[in-house]
């Protein structure tokens, strides 16, 4: 005999993939793993580092939060992607 939760998890499933959804797996950081904290941060410094040092970039974000509407930030994103 099948437990009713396996059955209700798999009327489930069925339901989900009927509304065309399908199950995908994902592997993430162990956020109890001793040092995650320390390289998060130290990855963090780097790519902010980074980040600063692109003055392309940091004009994009500044007009982007300037203008947040969807128009003008995919005229951005085109024309910077074009400068690439």
């Amino acid at each position: 005999m099948v437990p009713p939760t396996a059955t209700r998890a798999r009327k489930r499933r069925a339901a989900l993939r009927a509304a065309g959804l399908r199950s995908v797996q994902i592997w993430v950081p162990d956020t109890r793993r001793p040092g995650l904290a320390e390289e998060a941060r130290r990855q963090s410094h780097i790519a902010a580092a980074s980040d600063l040092g692109d003055a392309d970039l940091l004009t994009f974000i500044d007009a982007a939060l300037a203008n947040p509407t969807r128009r003008s930030s995919s005229k951005l994103m085109r024309s910077r992607s074009m400068r690439l």
